[in-house]
């Protein structure tokens, strides 16, 4: 990947992110990926079903005491508010109703939304944009932990606290990293999203609303799903900042574990993915990749030379400036 400097303990690099180029070669080969590119039409009827699944369960553990509150909170519902925030990842690639309906696309992720609880969607989709154009950007790519998280959490046991606490870190790291104006889309979503929790509230009481909210917490945190927020583009191999991941959870986590070929082609859906690899095998066979998110947590955790500092970092120009 080109010449390297510590600093820091970052990985810095400075060439461009490598997605970039894959993405031309396999184009100029595989002209036919782009027939794969566009809308997933079964996407909205999914998340619609998995969005009621939810209103549904609210009603029937309203009466439930607490333990099992947490229990069904941790074991189903907030299984099924990561999948809704990583269906939300998909749909912030205008995949549920394509390009020319953009604005439908942020509706409908405003009500997947609705059981995550807490108001996500559009604060999402501002920052993952420079997820993808600046990836691993100092002060753009809000993915990357700050230098406090690299160098606090370095021992298994901080490590593990990070894990538990790592819906904390991703919601208010953007704040502090790269802040940026508060949009009509975001109010829009606040006010929808706090509207839907005290109708909820008002018909069946608190309980349902702890499910949710607590389901969401724990599930995006110590969590096997939450092995993605790591897969992904923690250094675990050197010179490699992306990385995929093909078990069986990317049956309920739209395919994200498709990493490489979701970034070297972001406008294909996540159902659409396998595809891309089949098609274009010679670029990915050969790559490190992952077998196991829970491995993945174990190795992060206990592995010292693995934990927050373990990512890429470059220097961006603004794509205004060039």
């Amino acid at each position: 990947m080109g010449n390297r400097v510590t600093r820091g303990d970052f990985e810095w690099v400075y060439t461009e992110q490598p997605h970039t180029q894959r993405r031309k070669e396999i184009l100029a080969k595989y002209p036919e990926i782009k027939t794969l590119m566009g809308p997933d039409p079964h996407l909205k009827w999914i998340v619609s079903g998995m969005v009621f699944m939810q209103f549904l369960a609210c009603y029937l553990v309203k009466d439930l005491s607490w333990k099992w509150i947490f229990f069904w909170a941790y074991a189903f519902g907030g299984c099924i508010n990561h999948s809704l925030t990583l269906a939300i990842h998909d749909i912030s690639h205008n995949v549920a109703f394509g390009n020319k309906q953009a604005k439908w696309n942020r509706w409908f992720a405003v009500f997947a939304n609705l059981p995550i609880g807490i108001p996500y969607s559009a604060s999402f989709k501002k920052y993952h944009i420079d997820h993808h154009r600046y990836l691993g950007g100092d002060s753009l790519d809000v993915d990357i932990p700050t230098d406090f998280e690299g160098w606090f959490f370095c021992t298994p046991l901080r490590k593990l606290l990070w894990l538990f606490l790592q819906p904390l870190f991703y919601s208010l790291r953007p704040l502090y990293v790269n802040p940026k104006a508060i949009t009509r889309m975001e109010i829009f979503n606040a006010l929808v999203q706090f509207s839907i929790d005290l109708i909820i509230y008002y018909l069946w009481g608190l309980k349902p609303i702890i499910y949710l909210i607590a389901g969401t917490i724990l599930c995006m945190g110590l969590h096997p799903i939450s092995g993605h927020f790591i897969a992904e583009h923690y250094m675990f191999l050197k010179g490699y900042e992306t990385y995929s991941y093909y078990g069986p959870l990317n049956w309920l986590t739209f395919n994200v574990g498709y990493h490489m070929e979701h970034h070297d082609f972001p406008s294909i859906p996540g159902c659409r993915l396998p595809m891309v690899k089949k098609i274009a095998a010679e670029y990915y066979d050969n790559l490190p990749h992952h077998k196991s998110w829970i491995r993945v947590l174990w190795d992060f955790v206990f592995d010292d030379s693995i934990g927050p500092y373990s990512r890429v970092k470059r220097l961006c120009k603004l794509a205004k400036e060039s």
